[in-house]
């Protein structure tokens, strides 16, 4: 099925990584159409730090010229001939992976976004050699497994930041058992704490820790001892800051209760600090990571938001400003996503 609107292969891409708030209208050729495939017009896409962290060579390799962007709301306008999920005209989502195996045991068992094939929404290769370029653009073409509806409680510009820093910050939450009883500490409030705090207290933790959105109390780690302050108070904590040496780790599991969880979300270019063992061993606890999330986690945290009035903060500009948005977020000026508005 399709519809009468013709579809523009177009986006802002940068072409060199020294220089990656410098964005191009470019053409581009979408991979191969296939009977689970889906056309989005795209109408918004969130600024992601992936996004920076890929433009700048930060993460490695860069196939440029290349359009970067994993946070798209837009319309559909056509769909393959085994879709079963969408149909020309509804309203949906795509985050930070367009496609995988399919067949591996993480794909047949709920954990695609774990897919060691994984098709990444950008800068990754098809298996016809077409490299996936992101939602900086037009239009984006994707397998239906990686589309999402969005409710219609949530315009498509508060919906978009959540396919990527939503389901970040979602996915640990539910995968760790977040809920009553629970006491959850969120360090960075950003564009990922932000949702955290949020979706924390949506699923009825009975602490999240800083008091903006709701939250309980508020921890300055530049205190003297202030670990020790906080020594046993924490079921779960999710690290969401992207500064990798500044981020204390032995003190903070200090503050974790026995068994207690940290849980890292940001991805920083360098490595983490050293840890100790000893930090670990005294009272059991746990260093993990967490990869955005799969389809059904991101459909129940939409349906969250929705429910729940969980809110992107958001600043929208024009997505020929791109190269304003990209300024700003290396700088911190945002507060807590920008979202930009198709014009091409």
């Amino acid at each position: 099925m399709s519809s009468n609107t013709k579809l523009q292969w177009k986006g802002y891409a940068v072409h060199d990584t020294k220089r990656p708030d410098q964005f191009k209208v470019t053409d581009f050729k979408p991979k191969g159409f296939e009977d689970k495939d889906i056309d989005i017009k795209i109408e918004y896409c969130g600024v992601c730090g992936s996004d920076i962290h890929t433009i700048t060579g930060g993460w490695g390799e860069v196939k440029l010229p290349l359009i970067v962007g994993h946070e798209i709301t837009g319309h559909v306008v056509r769909v393959g001939s085994k879709v079963t999920e969408f149909e020309v005209g509804d309203r949906v989502g795509v985050g930070a992976h367009v496609g995988s195996c399919y067949s591996c045991q993480r794909c047949q068992g709920g954990a695609e976004n774990y897919c060691l094939k994984a098709i990444h929404t950008y800068n990754s290769v098809y298996p016809d050699g077409t490299v996936s370029q992101g939602g900086y653009a037009s239009a984006i073409r994707a397998n239906e497994l990686f589309v999402f509806p969005i409710p219609d409680a949530l315009s498509l510009e508060q919906a978009s930041p959540m396919l990527c820093a939503g389901i970040t910050a979602y996915s640990p939450l539910r995968t760790h058992g977040a809920g009553p009883g629970k006491s959850v500490g969120v360090i960075g409030i950003g564009g990922l704490g932000h949702y955290a705090l949020q979706f924390a207290k949506a699923m009825k933790c009975d602490k999240a820790d800083a008091l903006a959105l709701g939250a309980n109390d508020f921890v300055d780690t530049g205190d003297k001892d202030w670990a020790k302050k906080w020594t046993d108070s924490f079921d779960l904590i999710l690290c969401t800051v992207n500064v990798s040496q500044h981020i204390p780790l032995n003190d903070i599991f200090l503050t974790l209760k026995v068994h207690g969880r940290c849980i890292m979300l940001a991805l920083p270019d360098d490595a983490l600090p050293p840890i100790s063992s000893f930090s670990l061993t005294a009272s059991g606890v746990l260093l993990g990571g967490s990869l955005i999330g799969s389809k059904a986690e991101i459909l129940e945290m939409l349906a969250l938001a929705a429910k729940e009035g969980v809110k992107s903060y958001i600043e929208v500009l024009p997505m020929k400003e791109v190269g304003k948005a990209i300024q700003g977020m290396k700088a911190g000026k945002v507060r807590y996503r920008y979202v930009l508005k198709a014009d091409i």
